[in-house]
């Protein structure tokens, strides 16, 4: 695609925005931080409304008249997020510890993690506490895979190598799906291909990748998988997690899991007899009833996704992404360099720039000129057109700020 500099160009791109963005300055903020907090869809207020009438009207009948009834208020989520991450809506359910308790269950020979070096903290945190609970050291029992001397991106071939390696004392691969810091989009796919063939699950972290980058999880044979909503779901801050279970275990009643009132039978729920039978789907990893005013401002971002189709999105992220990567190569007196894979496949709506030196000062005087991007150490600013929010004009405006610093440098 040829791409033009200029505002008329980006305008063309655009369409009607969706979405309330932040002030600066008496006007809109230049956002591109949906990665780390998505916006608030303009639909939200008229839902919480709603679900606040229906509280004050019905009280617990809600559970059964409100104009959505609580009691199934999860699959209002569930429904539309099939089609953005490739699941059978029975997939879907939360908590990556709880998703550990059931795949990780390490013995003598088999008890080794794979991770990527560099995750975002959350996940090693989590395993290395499971590897402590379990008996094991950290220190033996996780694996890290690295990108190579002087490079920023890990290689396909050393995740598959490692693999290989140590297929016989492999218990579990544990991939984010995307690295938080370079913006690297791992290869879902193969990675869990070989984790199967060395007869160990592959679990990931979709932080960033759910309503970023579509997937096929279930078709992918993916074992598990977990995510936030409040970043590209914009679903709010402290928004409700998600979970994946592939419906071969998730069918399975015996494969273990934490048992929780919520993830027993519907059917037997509320007869509160001892025994826990678990649904014969994710739900049955659920612990209490839906978190209603949390969700709803999901469900009302869901609506926007299902309207515009996780295919299309993706177009226009590659795209924006695409403009904003062509824009920075007309940058003259400033010192970076785009440390995210070149091909747009292998990426998703965000570019993370590398400062080499002064990284920190140029965050300062964006943010003073009225752009929202984010800062992670020791040298990136990570910049993400986030495409059911952002618009190409963004993308340009953010270029012209940044443009005027380096000529100002």
């Amino acid at each position: 695609m040829e791409y033009v500099a200029s505002i008329a160009y980006a305008k063309g791109k655009d369409q009607e925005e969706q979405f309330y963005f932040p002030q600066r300055n008496g006007k809109d903020a230049n956002y591109l931080c949906g990665n780390s907090l998505g916006l608030q869809p303009k639909n939200v207020k008229s839902a919480i409304e709603q679900e606040l009438s229906d509280w004050q009207q019905y009280a617990v009948a809600g559970y059964w008249e409100a104009k959505d009834p609580w009691l199934y208020y999860q699959q209002y989520c569930n429904k539309p997020l099939t089609g953005i991450i490739g699941a059978h809506q029975h997939e879907l359910t939360v908590n990556l510890h709880q998703m550990m308790f059931s795949f990780y269950r390490p013995n003598k020979q088999r008890f080794k993690v794979l991770m990527e070096a560099g995750a975002f903290p959350g996940d090693p945190y989590a395993v290395e506490t499971q590897v402590q609970y379990h008996g094991f050291d950290p220190a033996n029992a996780i694996i890290e895979v690295s990108p190579r001397p002087g490079e920023y991106l890990i290689r396909l071939e050393d995740i598959l190598a490692i693999i290989s390696q140590e297929s016989d004392s492999l218990a579990l691969v544990l991939l984010g799906g995307i690295n938080y810091y370079t913006r690297q989009l791992f290869d879902i796919a193969a990675i869990t291909d070989a984790a199967h063939r060395a007869g160990a699950y592959a679990g990931f972290d979709l932080a960033h990748v759910v309503g970023n980058i579509p997937t096929s999880l279930h078709d992918w044979g993916v074992d598990f998988a977990v995510w936030c909503s409040y970043k590209y779901l914009n679903g709010g801050p402290g928004a409700v997690g998600g979970a994946f279970v592939h419906e071969k275990h998730a069918s399975n009643r015996d494969f273990i899991r934490l048992g929780g009132w919520w993830g027993n039978e519907e059917s037997a729920r509320f007869k509160m007899e001892k025994g826990f039978v678990p649904e014969k789907e994710a739900e049955g990893w659920q612990q209490s009833t839906a978190q209603v005013l949390n969700m709803v401002n999901l469900k009302a971002s869901l609506e926007l996704f299902e309207a515009a189709g996780i295919g299309a999105l993706r177009s226009k992220s590659s795209g924006m992404t695409n403009y904003l990567a062509f824009l920075l190569q007309q940058l003259k007196g400033i010192n970076f360099q785009i440390i995210t894979p070149e091909n747009c496949n292998e990426r998703g709506a965000q570019l993370s720039l590398f400062f080499p030196d002064g990284g920190k000062e140029i965050h300062q005087r964006m943010t003073d000129a009225g752009i929202i991007v984010d800062w992670r150490e020791p040298g990136v600013i990570r910049v993400s057109p986030v495409p059911i929010c952002n618009s190409y004009q963004d993308v340009f405006h953010f270029y012209e700020i940044i443009a005027n610093i380096a000529s100002n440098a």
